[in-house]
């Protein structure tokens, strides 16, 4: 998060008056935490969002996967984060396209109290937030994890927006964006068609939450 906020401190240097974030996926879990540790951020758009901070994905600057240990660090403390359940097995043939909703599901079911120090406090955050989620997201849930940080923006009297489409992916396309490609390795749901809706559907509530349009 430190490198973050080394970035808004160069904006500001500058004579940038509105500081927004725009992420996707992991980071989107990104600008989520930022915004609630630094109330210079002014605006979020999380597009594929997470409402937990996640362990680390793939091998640390050592090398090793294991032990788990946080994707993120605050003024050099590890950020609390929700560990993967290493009991998770594949659900498709050896070789095909893997999805990892599941092991995001099961990870937090079985890490319960680990998931409850991880929450993302998006109550705190002062700026404007949109979360934009696609129902059909195999990465993970994002759709059912927008719609937990919309709760808590709501509880505690916060605006928040939702933009979603329920035959989307995890990769929604915004206006002018080609077709992801198909991967080999992973399953991000969604089609062609459903992620561009997606995206053209958020498009105009991106402009604005940045405020590049009126």
């Amino acid at each position: 998060m430190e490198t973050f906020g080394d970035a808004v401190d160069r904006l500001l240097e500058t004579g940038v008056r509105h500081v927004g974030i725009l992420g996707v996926s992991k980071g989107a879990e990104a600008a989520l935490l930022v915004a609630t540790l630094d109330p210079r951020v002014n605006a979020v758009v999380a597009l594929s969002p997470t409402s937990l901070a996640w362990a680390n994905v793939g091998p640390g600057v050592d090398g090793r996967v294991h032990p788990y240990r946080s994707s993120w660090t605050w003024r050099g403390e590890p950020v609390p984060f929700v560990p993967y359940d290493d009991t998770w097995g594949l659900a498709e043939p050896e070789g095909s396209p893997v999805a990892y909703r599941r092991l995001y599901e099961r990870s937090r079911t079985r890490f319960a109290a680990e998931a409850e120090a991880a929450t993302i406090p998006v109550e705190r955050i002062d700026g404007d937030l949109l979360l934009v989620a696609g129902a059909d997201d195999r990465m993970w849930p994002s759709l059912t994890f927008a719609e937990e940080l919309a709760a808590r923006r709501a509880a505690a009297g916060r605006p928040i927006r939702v933009v979603s489409h329920p035959d989307a992916g995890h990769r929604p396309r915004l206006p002018g964006e080609s077709p992801a490609p198909v991967s080999p390795h992973r399953l991000y749901g969604g089609s062609p068609a459903a992620d561009a809706a997606l995206g053209a559907a958020a498009w105009p509530y991106i402009l604005r939450t940045l405020r590049l349009t009126p």
